[in-house]
């Protein structure tokens, strides 16, 4: 089975907390031997999918399949179209050059659902909504591109992984069974 979880914020793509009192994937009530397939950070929210069956993971993981995944990003400042351009030709981050993304900002802003806590609110600095598609998950890889360009994250949502797209209707902490035609979406 395939399953994709709305993971809210904060909370960890496991089932084990690392430190007493987290958050973690086994408040769902997911069915028995389901695992995520690759990871979302404790503080990104959005799109997790998760599976019992075995291989799955390398399939979708492998670099060599080239499975686009699409933030949402919420960063300090007006995103520029020369950062989002940046963004695109990739920029180096822990010593390495990103692959070629693809990015704009998205006008008008989303409205995502609420987010518990919401972020800081700063009158004197707007903030703007940018969709970045990536090819490679490096580690805090969105959080980090944005940062290099200027407009350090504030809070970042997968959206989409291949062409499957998180359900508007699936609410931060819900989960759905894909179809088979979902399941095609995604690993084509």
């Amino acid at each position: 089975m395939l399953l994709a979880l709305h993971k809210p914020f904060n909370v960890l793509s496991q089932f084990t907390p690392d430190v007493e009192g987290q958050r973690t994937l086994a408040e769902f009530g997911f069915p028995k031997n389901v695992y995520p397939l690759g990871r979302l950070d404790y503080d990104s929210e959005g799109l997790l999918l998760l599976s019992d069956e075995a291989g799955l993971n390398t399939r979708l993981l492998d670099p060599r399949r080239s499975h686009w995944r699409t933030y949402w990003a919420q960063v300090e400042g007006e995103i520029t179209a020369e950062a989002a351009r940046k963004l695109e030709q990739g920029v180096v981050i822990q010593g390495k050059k990103t692959l070629p993304a693809r990015g704009r900002p998205i006008v008008p802003n989303p409205e995502p659902p609420p987010r518990d806590p919401p972020i800081r609110y700063r009158a004197n600095i707007p903030t703007s909504w940018l969709e970045l598609e990536l090819r490679e998950g490096r580690n805090r890889q969105v959080r980090r591109m944005t940062a290099a360009v200027g407009f350090p994250t504030l809070r970042l949502i997968r959206m989409k992984i291949g062409e499957y797209r998180l359900p508007p209707d699936l609410q931060p902490g819900q989960w759905t069974e894909l179809t088979a035609g979902e399941r095609r979406q995604i690993f084509g």
